[in-house]
């Protein structure tokens, strides 16, 4: 009924207490029969009405009395990536020992990142109750506050009343993690270089593999070839242990803001993912130098990366020509070709594109910023 929308968008929204429609309808009751009784006077209609009210004043007592003492927590797991659902618990606790609560609806503010509601029929005095939940943070960055809301019809219905309840956690939410088609494409092509690399003329074993044209026959595995009547050769891990670094360039104008999330995104894609394959990860900027795992594992790039913003004007660093393999994220590839970023890995002929700029990969839309 449009009437009775356009009531409800009347109601003060901070006011704790929402009148329902059964109690509009109970009050007007109430009108009427206060009416007849002045006009009567007759003693059973005032009966009737002290009655009527009393219910009234009883159902707002034990309405307030329900939600007192209803402490709410909010679990959440040691990591979080942005725009994917997160798993928490929350926790409710009744700390009246004797008296239950009945008839509670749960539900998140809009900036909770809980789009859902739980209902508790009934919460015992002194019980706590756990239920799992989906969160959803949009954007990266750090977020300090969610709102949750609890209300309640009980006992009669004529009104709702609601408790905003706010949880203070500093949490810190990553880059999303998910994969992009730019994204995986230039890790498909770090990985199959760095594969590449690791076939070298080492000490340590690799594996054994068919032999092909023009190689030595000083690394024929005879043994193997006589299992398989074909010729077989023994291939040697590489002994360089030299990190992959990742240079994220920091100097982005406004016009590349949008941009410079994607780059921020795949940075954290390229470096959660080559740590998780066992290769060590070298992340720089203007602001840090962090290697993995000797300065701590990929989390704490990724907490960083969760934070970081522009720098407009920082100058970049100096190139690292001892790098394993060099990726770089810069609003301007051209400044960043010209100090000499890459030079070392064009000089090794490998093939990916170590220096990626505006036009590697589309900017990610709509662009929320960092909370």
């Amino acid at each position: 009924m449009n009437w009775w929308t356009n009531l409800r968008a009347l109601w003060p929204g901070a006011l704790r207490q929402h009148i329902t429609r059964t109690g509009l309808a109970y009050s007007g009751t109430i009108v009427v029969v206060a009416i007849v009784a002045v006009l009567s006077g007759n003693n059973l209609m005032f009966l009737i009405l002290a009655a009527m009210l009393s219910i009234l004043f009883v159902s707002g007592f034990v309405s307030k009395l329900v939600l007192a003492g209803l402490e709410v927590d909010l679990l959440l797991p040691p990591h979080i990536s942005a725009r994917r659902l997160v798993r928490a618990k929350v926790h409710l606790k009744n700390l009246k020992r004797w008296m239950p609560s009945f008839s509670i609806l749960l539900q998140g503010a809009p900036d909770s990142g809980f789009e859902g509601s739980l209902y508790y029929p009934v919460v015992a005095g002194g019980a706590a109750l756990e239920e799992p939940i989906d969160l959803f943070f949009p954007v990266r960055g750090r977020h300090a506050a969610r709102t949750f809301s609890l209300t309640t019809r009980f006992p009669f219905g004529f009104a709702e009343r609601r408790e905003m309840v706010s949880m203070h956690h500093d949490v810190t939410v990553y880059p999303c993690l998910d994969p992009r088609p730019e994204f995986q494409e230039l890790l498909h092509a770090v990985t199959g270089e760095l594969e590449a690399w690791r076939r070298g003329q080492g000490h340590d074993f690799y594996r054994i593999r068919p032999y092909e044209a023009m190689e030595s026959a000083r690394h024929v595995d005879w043994k193997a070839t006589a299992h398989t009547n074909s010729l077989q050769v023994r291939e040697f891990a590489h002994s360089d242990d030299r990190a992959v670094l990742i240079y994220l360039d920091l100097d982005v104008p406004r016009t590349q803001e949008a941009w410079f999330e994607s780059a921020v995104e795949c940075t954290a894609f390229l470096a959660f993912h080559l740590a998780e394959s066992g290769h060590r990860v070298r992340l720089r900027t203007q602001d840090i130098d962090l290697m993995t795992p000797s300065q701590g594992d990929v989390y704490t790039i990724l907490g960083y990366l969760a934070l970081v913003s522009p720098r407009r004007g920082a100058p970049p660093g100096d190139p690292d020509s001892e790098s394993l393999l060099q990726i770089v994220f810069s609003a301007d590839p051209d400044r960043m070709a010209l100090l000499g970023w890459g030079s070392s890995s064009k000089a090794r002929g490998q093939h990916a594109p170590h220096i990626v700029g505006p036009d590697a990969f589309s900017p990610l839309l709509p662009l929320n910023g960092v909370n």
